[in-house]
């Protein structure tokens, strides 16, 4: 038999042309219904069976006793929800079907002692065997938006986006999904690999690195093996890789143990996946948030930032991040200088932080941002209160006065504004090539405000703070001159 290469495995795993799901129950609390369901809910266009030992109906479609008799279609992909004891029957009969990835859900292994991990070991030598990819087991499932593939057994389905997640915890597939969700900026590709039996997430961050619709990895991970390090390495030689680990503590080490049994490294794999140029995360908000403006926002080519804006209370607390970072805050150009005074009245700062003092007049911000950004001596910028005008028109349209007394047009006016000043940070982002990064609470507490509304309608990631939006720029800085330095 000639078998595939692991590159299309992996493409087989992701993309599968039909996929058998083994072990699908009737019961809708059961994870062999659960992941059934979403594979058909979520618009999967492929071939799709199911086995189960009864044949009954499960929504409505026929299943079958075994791998070995769903009718001949060109399947890909076995999800097995099977019990730990009979996975390995289901592997053979997906192999003599000619299907090249699996996705083992049973826990019953490594994480359970010696004789688990025996028979985890004995399931992977199969699988290698057979010439199958097996992920897992012990994992919740995966996803694959640019095919609709939702084959999970935890929620939600994300919106399509460029960032490729492979992590040890399904708990933490779904929380990246929310986030997903939440922000607007979607996922490609996430896999809980479990247990990690044959492939683990630096194997799925290598494939990444082929993958067109993937443009950077997130992952979270306890099991550092001894060349992980060093494979992530050159994965982030060509793209962006945002972990968060776990296991650092004694108690995190065991807890590791019991969890997917691996073992876990302390802070010194910290700053060795650091050196390798992997953004090593605080925890899973910052991680996504960082993953988020990777995926969104050019790498900016050093460290010289402006910070502009109209509230002044934000522009000193981001000064202070700035500063404490490994960005720089830049003096303001006598060009630049000269280029804002001509268009605000003389109360603005002055200096940056550039605030306007609410100053601006209807096109200051939409004429500004494109000339901060095109300056030779600016290499990023973040921008600070967006969403204010259409925060003060909520609270205008929620009184008894409106929509009489001319607030109805001015309601409509603010909104607008909110609008064209978030296209206006995209707009200089993408003719500069630079980062223009926004940061406000409304994101958060008002998603639906017209600001941050639009950022994400442009395919941004919006910041709920402006320290956040600074540790997410220092990041990207160090990313950027560490791959500057490598080439």
């Amino acid at each position: 038999m000639t078998r595939p290469q692991p590159h299309e495995r992996f493409r087989a795993l992701f993309e599968p042309r039909g996929i058998v799901v083994a072990g699908v129950a009737s019961h809708p609390g059961k994870f062999g219904f659960v992941a059934y369901h979403n594979i058909r809910a979520c618009g999967y266009r492929g071939a799709l069976y199911g086995t189960n030992l009864e044949e009954v109906d499960v929504l409505g479609e026929r299943t079958y006793r075994s791998v070995a008799e769903v009718p001949d279609a060109d399947l890909d992909l076995v999800f097995l929800c099977v019990p730990a004891a009979a996975s390995a029957e289901v592997l053979r009969q997906a192999a003599d079907r000619g299907i090249t990835a699996a996705f083992c859900t049973p826990a019953g292994y490594a994480e359970t002692g010696a004789d688990g991990r025996r028979l985890q070991e004995e399931l992977a030598a199969l699988a290698d065997d057979l010439g199958i990819l097996l992920a897992g087991p012990n994992g919740q499932g995966l996803i694959s938006t640019p095919v609709d593939l939702c084959a999970q057994i935890v929620a939600p389905m994300p919106p399509t986006g460029s960032i490729g997640i492979a992590s040890q915890s399904g708990g933490f597939v779904s929380a990246f999904a929310n986030l997903a969700r939440q922000s607007s900026v979607g996922i490609s590709r996430a896999i809980s690999v479990g247990n990690s039996a044959q492939v683990g997430v630096a194997d799925f961050m290598e494939w990444f690195v082929s993958d067109a619709a993937t443009s950077v990895g997130l992952g979270y991970i306890e099991d550092i093996a001894p060349d992980t390090v060093e494979r992530l390495a050159d994965v982030c030689a060509e793209k962006p890789v945002v972990l968060v680990r776990g296991g650092r503590s004694t108690r995190g080490a065991d807890a590791v143990a019991v969890h997917t049994g691996s073992a876990a490294g302390g802070d010194s794999t910290d700053e060795a996946l650091r050196e390798a140029g992997v953004t090593v995360a605080a925890g899973v908000p910052e991680a996504y948030r960082v993953a988020a403006t990777f995926a969104t926002q050019p790498l900016p080519k050093g460290p010289r930032t402006l910070v502009f804006g109209t509230a002044g209370g934000w522009g000193v607390v981001t000064a202070d991040a700035v500063e404490a970072s490994e960005l720089e805050l830049i003096d303001l150009p006598a060009d630049l200088f000269a280029e804002i005074d001509k268009r605000v009245p003389p109360r603005w700062s002055r200096a940056n932080p550039v605030d306007l003092a609410g100053g601006e007049t209807r096109d200051t911000i939409p004429e500004l941002l494109p000339i901060i950004a095109a300056h030779g001596q600016v290499d990023a910028v973040i921008y600070l209160g967006l969403g204010i005008q259409s925060n003060t028109a909520a609270l205008q349209q929620a009184g008894r006065y409106y929509p009489e007394y001319g607030l109805e047009r001015v309601v409509e006016y603010h909104r607008r504004q909110d609008t064209r000043f978030a296209q206006a940070a995209d707009t200089a982002s993408r003719a500069t090539d630079k980062p223009v990064i926004t940061a406000t609470e409304l994101s958060v507490t008002n998603p639906q405000n017209a600001g941050p509304a639009a950022v994400r309608a442009s395919g941004r990631f919006c910041h709920g703070s402006a320290d956040e939006a600074v540790t997410a720029l220092e990041h990207m800085w160090r990313y950027a001159r560490r791959k500057r330095y490598k080439t």
